[in-house]
């Protein structure tokens, strides 16, 4: 009997674990416990597919109980009957929706409760109806929303065909006449002003080549910074006195703005001049003895009086404290025949000549 007493234990043991784990599941599957319930009548108006004695009821998205009972009604078999058993808490009333709802990967059917308000005579439990489809699942569904499209179809095939002929007797027509439509599209392209922007025509302002004989050559190194000007100035386009547009100048352009034009030109005519001590732009490497400052008062075509092409610079020389040791105004013009593009760039390439002639005089003089 020693020998078999811990067996037996074991045993007991082994056997109370299942009873605990039964009862545990069951315990999750009736909501917490095997308190009071009540018993509802459900009807389906329809199929309620996968629906299984043991399956879940949720109000309102919580578990309160399970189908206890399935069957079809006897002199209608298109309705189903179930009986559903909730825990007594549970707020039903006779008003309260019915549905079928599949959850999961594998489409699992719960039998959904939602709100309710109209509550029912004492001691009389209502019959819950749910509503038509209640238990049509997604594929379903799909199934039937795709047979009532083919229903259409073939009750509208005649007419179908005969659209489609038409767009083909259209689209046959098109293809007859691309070229006319092609003539009709560019001809409303030039009446709106449509189609591809006009392109722009780009100048450039010439650095003098023939300064003459180099003279004094720069003792010190130079910089010469981009120059200051007004806003106007700050532009590609051609500017005029009195301001506006001009005939043949809408797609003109400067090969950059007026201020960096003058900046390069300048240095490159002073590298005409004297290559070996050609100044620096400030963003070059290492810091100038001199800065030659330049602000741009005047670029322009003045066209009241005699038509001529302005120029109008002032020069400053500053050293590395930042003391002026000279400035000077340099202003030019040069007559203009006729106001044109082409015209105009060779009258600021005369007048800009003449001005960097000046500036390189007096910028050797003064450093």
């Amino acid at each position: 009997m020693e020998t078999r007493a811990p067996y037996v234990l074991i045993g007991s043991f082994v056997l109370a674990a299942i009873v605990a784990v039964f009862g545990f599941v069951y315990w999750l599957n009736n909501t917490g416990g095997i308190g009071p319930r009540t018993n509802y009548h459900v009807q389906f108006q329809g199929p309620v597919p996968g629906l299984l004695v043991g399956a879940g009821v949720l109000f309102n998205g919580i578990r309160v109980g399970e189908v206890t009972q399935l069957g079809l009604v006897p002199d209608n078999p298109r309705f189903v009957n179930a009986t559903i058993s909730v825990a007594t808490a549970t707020p039903v009333r006779a008003d309260t929706k019915v549905g079928l709802e599949f959850q999961g990967l594998t489409g699992v059917p719960v039998v959904t409760l939602e709100g309710g308000v109209i509550v029912a005579k004492s001691g009389e439990l209502p019959t819950l109806i749910a509503e038509a489809g209640a238990g049509q699942s997604m594929t379903q569904a799909a199934r039937d929303a795709l047979r009532r499209v083919d229903t259409v179809l073939q009750d509208n095939s005649g007419p179908l065909k005969d659209t489609i002929a038409n767009f083909k007797t259209f689209s046959d027509g098109l293809a007859r006449n691309t070229g006319k439509l092609d003539g009709i599209l560019a001809g409303l392209e030039k009446m709106t002003g449509g189609g591809a922007p006009a392109q722009k025509v780009t100048y450039d302002l010439r650095t003098p080549q023939n300064l003459g004989p180099a003279g004094k050559m720069l003792s010190a190194s130079l910089a010469i910074p981009e120059p200051t000007a007004v806003a106007m100035l700050q532009t590609q386009r051609m500017l005029f006195a009195p301001s506006g547009d001009r005939p043949g100048f809408a797609d003109f352009l400067w090969a950059d703005s007026i201020p960096k034009l003058v900046q390069a030109r300048l240095i490159d005519s002073f590298e005409n001049y004297d290559i070996a001590h050609a100044p620096l732009r400030t963003s070059d490497l290492g810091q100038a003895d001199y800065q030659l400052l330049i602000d741009i008062r005047r670029f322009r075509v003045a066209t009241e009086g005699e038509t001529r092409a302005e120029i109008g610079l002032s020069a400053r020389i500053v050293d590395k404290n930042g003391k002026v040791i000279a400035s000077r105004l340099v202003e030019t013009s040069e007559k203009l025949d006729k106001v044109e593009p082409a015209a105009s760039v060779a009258a600021f390439d005369a007048a800009f000549a003449r001005i960097v002639k000046e500036l390189i005089g007096w910028t050797v003089q003064a450093v």
